[in-house]
């Protein structure tokens, strides 16, 4: 069906392959009207929902694009719409990256002597490794390590991420909970902004299988796998507006996805730098973490 007047345009027949990737369906011919923009019209298939796979689109052509989507609706249908780092401009990721780099480079210099002074107060007060080291969902839903100092006394940590780490928690020794109160337990992260697995800004990593009232994040929002179209920050946007620690309760895990996606949907650098000066304001200087 078709009717390039009101600028839409299906094949309905016919299958193809595009880079070794199967291709259900093709458009075959693209209005050549000037337009703003253009919708793809498919059916999600069940297996891909709520899974780290992100529906995309690519136009052939000197001007072609390669774009995630995010769902809106437009009367009764949803419609996807570009989110997340693939859909922003060159000049953004340049400078995204330029600033995870000299962050990162300058952060490990300048603390090199208050890092090595945590190992050493680590290794001296219990047993065990320097670092906690946990797999991660990363970019596109790709599995990393996250790097930690080690605040738990060894083997009572879950590297699973199932169990939620909560105020008090028993696991934790008295160094790790200075650590943790102060937020210097994640400055080892800084190594994850070297390596580009992770950014300064971006939503927090989570584990997979991680739990949210009561039920597993992917089960609890369709959108869940949305957040991940952007590279996961030290802190975030739902960190500074307090969606942080424990997701006990239905409006803690609605907030902070949806904070996470806000973010994914309208990052800028001027935004990425009000999040860092308010981290540095609410996380480190106020002792909120636990």
């Amino acid at each position: 069906m078709s009717d390039l007047s009101k600028g839409y345009f299906v094949e309905n027949s016919g299958t193809a392959r595009y880079s070794g990737a199967g291709v259900l369906r093709r458009l075959l011919a693209w209005p050549t009207q000037r337009s703003r923009s253009a919708i793809s019209a498919f059916q999600p298939s069940r297996r891909t929902q709520g899974r780290p796979v992100g529906h995309r689109v690519r136009l052939n052509g000197p001007d072609a694009v390669e774009q995630t989507l995010r769902a809106r609706k437009i009367g009764r249908s949803d419609v996807r719409q570009p989110i997340g780092l693939a859909s922003r401009p060159l000049a953004f990721r340049f400078c995204k990256r330029a600033i995870d780099l000299f962050g990162a480079i300058s952060g490990l210099f300048f603390l090199a002597p208050f890092l090595i002074t945590c190992a050493i107060a680590i290794k001296a007060t219990s047993r065990g490794p320097v670092f906690f080291r946990q797999d991660r969902y990363g970019l596109n839903g790709q599995l990393f390590s996250i790097y930690k100092f080690r605040t738990m006394r060894v083997h009572q940590g879950d590297t699973s991420g199932v169990k939620q780490t909560t105020r008090g928690d028993p696991r934790i020794t008295p160094l790790g909970r200075v650590l943790r109160k102060t937020s210097f337990d994640e400055l080892p992260q800084l190594i994850n902004v070297l390596q580009g697995t992770m950014s300064l800004v971006g939503p927090r990593p989570h584990v997979p299988n991680m739990i949210a009232a009561g039920v597993r994040y992917e089960d609890f929002d369709p959108r869940y796998m949305d957040r991940h179209t952007m590279l996961p920050g030290i802190t975030g946007l739902a960190q500074v507006h307090g969606f942080r620690g424990e997701t006990l309760t239905y409006a803690s895990a609605k907030g902070r996805i949806d904070k996470d996606i806000e973010y994914a949907r309208t990052a800028t650098i001027a935004g990425d730098i009000r999040i860092l000066l308010q981290t540095v304001r609410r996380e480190f200087l106020s002792g909120n973490g636990y």
